[in-house]
Parts: structure tokens; C-alpha cells; sequence
């Protein structure tokens, strides 16, 4: 195992930090980026590693690699478009740890040729894969890490819900990163959650005032989950305060009951809450509790495709749970933390538990089913 593929290989979402000048689909982004101060920066705000575009259509060059290899010890990956075993050694005394494969532009003979020869000079090998197609290819030829692109590398359209569907097929006993397109937590938690054990981040970074900053940003936690959502208004008001999740409760006899899944943009994931069995509403995520003499359980599990990908630990339906707290800090995984959670509260709990995401409903309310903005905008920025 390469310095690349282990720093991506640990526990929770990683990221790697992109410096590209420009982006054929977006134009120019960063024109004067300085690589090195750059690399530095994101190895300062938690970058795993670094992707370098050397390719000139980018923007990019070798000198740009060089100078991020002085500037820090962080793994780096030299990308571009690579078809010779010379271009292999030239990443290599740049100061690469690994090489990004495109499958799109090379056949299995040349792949299975290109990886061999990174393996001989000491490289981990990214092998991106855009399609299903071009998946089973990577896995045949042995690929590990995996990089599923969600941009259509022909038309520049971003199809996040396929590469989600890769991403959960190729999460088997090998590193994969999802590529492109990642600009919010929500998004990036989208691909933690189908299996990705890191994203690749690039033009939503070289955009950002401060690149590093906005890194920080995508890989912060607890995820914050406004719950209990009926009206378009309210949902509207919970994006704009810089909630990641939106729930919808779809159980029957409450009166936080939404009238379906409401629309949210894709930089917020939608969760669909239900007690005793789920249906298909359209969300990205359910939230399901058990039924238990008629009324909600106590703790319950978010799914994703059906597939357990969190706890919820929350409160047993009207009652006081005094170990609320020291039951969320224990749990294994990824924790999301309910019940009884304010604005006034939300900040300890996080510092006692450390959750994946906190979740409050009725302290954001005027009234059931009608939140309080100025509530929900306190709440989101006690989580912060």
C-alpha cells in the first residue's frame, strides 16, 4: 500500500484537494493559483492528499508539482492525461505518489501496462472509471483505488445519482474516491454514504475566496438535519440558514406530517421520516423507527437504498432519557443525535457525543409543523 491509497484508507470521509487554473467546462477559476502555497494550505485544513493538474490545457505544468512537493509532505496526485511509461517517471521525480488513470483514454492492454509500470516506480494508480462499463474494467484489471467521475468527461454533465449507484457497487475491499462536482457537506456526505471513502475536489476550491477555508468547510461535522418540515417555506428557510439534511415526517397521525418529500436543491440531501416500515417517497435518505405500543420508538436507523448507514439515537416517544447523551457517545459508527435537541442545547451535545449529525424538530417550531427561522438559523449556527 502506497502513501496515497493509505491516507485515503482511513476511518471517515477523506479529501483530496485539487489545484487545477482552469477547467474546460468552467473556464478559467484560479488563474494566478501559486501551487505551493495552495498544497500547504489544504494539507493545513485536512486535505489527505493533493491533486496536481500538470496537464497545460488545465493550466497546469510539472514545475506546478514540483513546487507543491516542496511545499509539504502530503501525498500528491499528478493528473493529466498519461499514455507513456516516460510520463510515469517524469510524475515520479517531480515528487508524485500517485498517477491518475484514465480508463476513457486507454485499453485494458495499456492500462494493465501503465499500472504495472506505476507499481514498478513506487506510484499508487487512481484508475477513474465514468461508467459502468469502464467499473467492471477497473475491477478486472485489480484497480485499487477507484475514482468514479460523475462528470461526463465528452459533455461536461454532472449525473450524480449514477455515479452514487458506482460508487455503492465498487465500495468492495478497495479504496474509492468520488470525483467531481462536490461543493456542499451534504453532497460529500452523499458519497460517504454510498461508499466512497473519499472525494476529490476541484473547481468548488479554486472558486472559493479562501480554498482552504471552504475545504474545512466540506469536511466538517456534525452534519446539521432540520426535521419536521411541511411547508416549501420553512425548507426554503432551513437551506438558506445552511442546514445539510431536510426531514420530512411521512408517519401517519402527527401533526408534523408533510404532505410528500418537498423539493430541496442538490446541494441538501432529503430524508424521509417514517415508524414501523418505509415506502418509496422519492428521498435521498429514510429515517425509520420502530412502532411500539402505538407510537414511536425510542432509537432508529437511517437507510440508504435500504441499507443501514447511521444510528439515530433519540428519545423514547414523551418520555426523559437521562442517559440520552452517554447512549449517542457510545454507539459505534456513524451517530446521529435526536431528541431534545435547541439551540440552547446543541453546542454541549455535540462536545459530549462528537455525532455524525444532529437532528431537531419541535425546539424550531412557533407552532406544530410551522418552524421559527430565526430558530432554525440559531440552531444550525450552535452546530457550527
Amino acid at each position: 500500500m502506497g502513501r496515497f491509497r493509505e491516507a485515503l484508507a482511513g476511518d471517515g470521509l477523506a479529501a483530496i484537494a485539487e489545484i487545477k487554473r482552469r477547467s474546460p467546462s468552467a473556464g478559467d477559476l484560479r488563474p494566478d493559483a501559486d501551487p505551493g502555497r495552495l498544497a500547504a494550505a489544504f494539507a493545513g485544513a485536512g486535505a489527505a492528499a493533493v491533486s496536481v493538474l500538470v496537464d497545460e490545457r488545465f493550466g497546469g505544468s510539472l514545475d506546478d508539482l514540483r513546487a507543491a512537493r516542496a511545499a509539504t509532505d502530503a501525498p500528491l496526485l499528478g493528473k493529466g492525461f498519461f499514455h507513456e511509461e516516460a510520463q510515469l517517471r517524469e510524475l515520479r521525480d517531480a515528487g508524485a505518489d500517485a498517477v491518475l488513470l484514465l480508463l476513457r483514454d486507454l485499453d485494458d492492454a495499456e492500462a494493465a501496462r501503465l499500472l504495472r509500470v506505476a507499481a514498478e516506480l513506487g506510484l499508487d494508480a487512481l484508475v477513474e472509471a465514468h461508467d459502468a462499463e469502464e467499473l467492471d474494467r477497473a475491477v478486472r484489471l485489480g484497480a485499487d483505488p477507484i475514482g468514479i467521475n460523475a462528470r461526463d468527461l465528452a459533455t461536461f454533465r454532472i449525473d450524480r445519482r449514477a455515479q452514487l449507484g458506482l460508487v455503492a457497487r465498487a465500495a468492495r475491499d478497495r479504496v474509492v474516491v468520488a470525483e467531481s462536482g462536490v461543493s456542499s457537506r451534504a453532497q460529500g456526505a452523499a458519497a460517504e454514504l454510498a461508499g466512497a471513502d473519499a472525494i476529490l475536489v476541484g473547481s468548488a476550491l479554486m472558486q472559493a475566496t479562501d480554498p482552504a477555508e471552504k475545504l474545512r468547510e466540506l469536511l466538517s461535522r456534525p452534519l446539521v438535519k432540520v426535521c419536521g418540515l411541511t411547508r416549501q417555506e420553512d425548507v426554503d428557510a432551513a437551506v438558506d440558514a445552511g442546514a445539510d439534511l431536510t426531514g420530512f415526517i411521512l408517519a401517519r397521525e402527527t401533526p408534523r406530517r408533510a404532505p410528500r418529500v418537498l423539493d430541496v436543491p442538490d446541494t441538501v440531501l432529503s430524508v424521509a421520516v417514517w415508524v414501523g416500515e418505509c415506502e418509496d417517497a422519492g428521498a435521498d435518505l429514510d429515517q425509520l423507527y420502530p412502532l411500539e405500543d402505538g407510537h414511536r420508538g425510542r432509537d432508529g436507523v437511517l437507510l440508504r437504498d435500504g441499507e443501514p448507514v447511521a444510528a439515530v439515537v433519540d428519545r423514547a416517544w414523551q418520555e426523559e432519557d437521562p442517559r440520552h447523551l452517554e447512549r449517542a457517545a457510545a454507539a459505534q459508527g456513524r451517530v446521529m443525535l435526536a431528541g431534545g435537541l435547541s439551540p440552547e442545547n446543541v453546542s454541549g451535545a455535540i462536545a459530549a457525543v462528537r455525532p455524525w449529525a444532529v437532528d431537531a424538530s419541535s425546539s424550531l417550531e412557533t407552532e406544530p409543523g410551522i418552524k421559527d427561522h430565526a430558530r432554525v438559523r440559531a440552531f444550525v449556527e450552535g452546530a457550527r
